[in-house]
């Protein structure tokens, strides 16, 4: 079955980034498309509480869009029990014009691998059939392999001797033989007794010899086996090489894969042992095969991305996938597709207010729940239209989906949302610094830019030189040129800008001058899309 369709966020995903990949991927479904909401990164506690309010689940967590192996269809090879003959093994290879087959435990538990060429390196240096016991046959597989029919004997016993062909005149049959041997002889009536007389384990008769009642019964006496067989003494010889077990020829140390295997490492593995197929485990069982044709154009994750179209934001592993389309209202990243597709990029305050207004177009249902978590993201990107980034449309578009959720008092459920997004006093510095982290490239500059809201400044300020040796941390780690902190305070209507990096000097076009406290404290600074964004293209170009 074809995966779905991934409609996902930015890395380190806010409330639009979230809730716009569910309603999208609520519409696509609505429209036929088999799509599924997913997230590039943990729930920050906003958007946890959005969910929680509307009771709408978190999309599914992907940390990368890599080919796995899973993602192509693994064949359903047969498998065979260690204890299987090389026989049934041989039918089996013939019947399902197979080369290899696994070698798996009644557990499910994978024992080796069983190959055509591991057969015919065993007719070649043949093994004597006076060594068969060290392969540790039973009877009943003798049987089979021969195609014999049982006159007395119990099947289920172990072969623990030599197998010996009887050519010769009874004293020397009779002076060769070991009480645990097996003797391979034609219709010589007195070269049977004498076998039997001496404690020999059994006689296989060939060519369907007629059993005489005397060697019956001296059989049954004895606790011998007798055996008929239709073939001849040469024939019988090479067949009775196949009553061996595959666990005796198999090759233990086998190369296997899992469904979460990157596909760049299967195929590294192939080209490095170049096997016929090699078993899949899943869970600690056997589950099918693969090998290097079945993997070769294998179909690439389909993915709809809203909220971003830059690389530096998209989850690992984007330029691997298959981008179908792209909603945002940032502006235009640097993101390239072998083919043309659906582009939605329009200049209002949240990518959930383009969302909601596609549906409205395509005369889709709206589900309360849905409409809530859309009027949410509209109304945590424009700050409850604070910011200079919303639009009239923003506004008109919350609006409509308030009436919709059965939010009464837009203003009041804002407030709450908005208090859950101010988190500096519930996460730690590091983890403040990355909550809301974008990368842009500058042309040479690499630039992580974060941002994070707070509804006392006061309060954030006594944090700042906490914020800053985080901020200098993340600088170092992810190889950052300059890395910056936005602390948007959304009631006083201003943010004060961190920095880790030199100079700094190049920024004063940008912002200004530092404070005395060590940060750029920017009026009026609300959005780091519309404020912070631009100045800095302008001062790196």
């Amino acid at each position: 079955m074809k995966k779905p369709v991934l409609v996902i966020g930015h890395l380190n995903p806010d409330t639009d980034s979230i809730c716009s990949a569910i309603a999208y991927a609520y519409l696509k479904e609505k429209l036929g498309v088999n799509a599924i909401p997913a997230r590039a990164g943990k729930i920050n506690p906003e958007t946890q509480f959005v969910l929680d309010y509307f009771k709408v689940p978190a999309p599914v967590l992907v940390n990368d869009l890599y080919p796995r192996l899973g993602d192509i269809k693994v064949r359903e090879t047969p498998s065979v029990l260690p204890e299987t003959t090389l026989h049934e093994v041989g039918k089996i290879f013939a019947e399902q014009n197979l080369r290899a087959v696994p070698v798996v435990e009644e557990t499910g538990k994978l024992a080796g691998m069983i190959a055509v060429k591991d057969l015919a390196m065993r007719y070649y240096n043949e093994m004597s059939i006076h060594d068969l016991h060290e392969a540790g046959v039973y009877y009943k597989s003798i049987l089979t392999a021969l195609d014999g029919k049982l006159f007395c004997g119990d099947l289920e016993k172990k072969f623990c001797g030599k197998i010996k062909i009887g050519a010769s005149d009874v004293n020397t049959i009779s002076a060769s033989l070991g009480k645990q041997d097996l003797v391979i002889i034609g219709d010589r009536v007195e070269a049977q007794l004498a076998a039997l007389r001496v404690g020999a384990a059994g006689l296989i008769l060939t060519r369907d010899t007629k059993v005489e009642a005397e060697v019956l019964e001296l059989a049954e006496k004895m606790g011998a086996l007798i055996i008929s067989t239709p073939h001849d003494t040469y024939k019988t010889a090479r067949l009775i090489n196949q009553s061996v077990p595959v666990q005796f020829l198999m090759t233990k140390d086998v190369v296997s894969f899992t469904n979460a295997d990157l596909l760049a490492v299967v195929q590294a593995k192939m080209s490095a042992t170049d096997y016929i197929c090699y078993p899949v485990i899943e869970k600690g069982k056997y589950i099918g095969t693969v090998d290097q044709q079945s993997i070769m154009g294998h179909p690439r994750r389909e993915v709809i991305l809203v909220d971003h179209n830059e690389r530096s934001q998209a989850v690992e592993g984007v330029d691997e996938a298959k981008i179908l389309e792209i909603i945002d209202h940032h502006r235009l990243g640097g993101l390239t597709t072998s083919a043309p597709i659906y582009i939605r990029q329009e200049p209002v305050g949240s990518t959930a207010t383009i969302v909601a207004n596609l549906i409205f177009h395509r005369g889709v249902e709206l589900e309360p729940k849905i409409a809530g978590v859309l009027m949410s993201a509209i109304v945590s990107d424009t700050l409850l239209f604070r910011s200079p980034t919303a639009t009239p449309l923003d506004k008109e578009t919350a609006l409509k989906l308030a009436t919709i959720a059965g939010i009464e008092d837009v203003e009041d459920y804002a407030m709450k949302l908005l208090r859950h997004g101010d988190v500096i006093s519930t996460m730690s510095p590091a983890d403040l610094v990355r909550n809301d982290i974008k990368e842009f490239d500058f042309g040479e500059q690499k630039v992580g830019v974060a941002q994070i809201n707070i509804m006392d400044r006061e309060y954030a300020k006594t944090k700042y030189p906490e914020l800053q040796s985080a901020l200098q941390a993340l600088k170092k780690e992810d190889g950052y040129d300059f890395a910056l902190l936005l602390v948007t305070d959304i009631l006083g209507q201003a943010s004060d800008l961190l920095v880790a990096g030199e100079p700094q000097s190049i920024l004063i076009s940008a912002f200004g001058e530092k404070t005395e406290e060590g940060f750029y404290y920017l009026p009026g600074c609300l959005s780091r899309k519309k404020q912070v964004i631009p100045p800095l293209t302008e001062v790196f170009r």
